[in-house]
């Protein structure tokens, strides 16, 4: 399936470990269409997967929340997990963008934030609300107050 979304223009493509044989050739068929590649991780899924395709990731994407549906809580151990994975990819030298998908809000994208997260992905907070640049300024202003040492 990954090929047609190289195909029809995708420039980043990110897939579930379990959802094929070969992580490694995947990552490396994906890079070689043209689009930068990434991993995607739901809140059971281990870590070790990274273990041996550091060098072949763009993006590491964490599901703070059972992908399913919408408007769900923030899984409070995510913030475990981010730590975990920023120290991995600091300690490798790549360039990889780490994402966080699912209860990302007002209240809580700071934290997020602090644990190591750099991309945010945030739907009915902001879907949900009457005044969609409101709630993005706010998110903006949240982040802004977080330390990158």
């Amino acid at each position: 399936m990954w090929p047609d979304f190289a195909a029809a223009g995708a420039s980043i493509i990110t897939f579930h470990p379990e959802a094929s044989e070969h992580v490694d050739r995947t990552l490396q068929l994906i890079k070689e269409n043209g689009c930068k590649a990434g991993l995607v991780f739901n809140p059971a899924t281990p870590l070790s997967y990274l273990d041996y395709v550091m060098d072949k990731l763009d993006v590491i994407l964490l599901m703070s929340v059972n992908p399913g549906f919408g408007g769900q809580s923030f899984i409070p151990q995510t913030l475990d997990k981010l730590r975990e994975v920023r120290r991995r990819i600091d300690e490798s030298g790549f360039d990889i963008r780490l994402e966080v998908d699912g209860g990302v809000k007002v209240n809580n994208i700071g934290e997020i934030a602090a644990a190591g997260a750099d991309m945010f992905v945030a739907g009915s907070a902001i879907f949900d609300q009457p005044d969609y640049k409101k709630v993005i300024d706010e998110m903006r202003s949240e982040l802004a107050k977080v330390s990158h040492e």
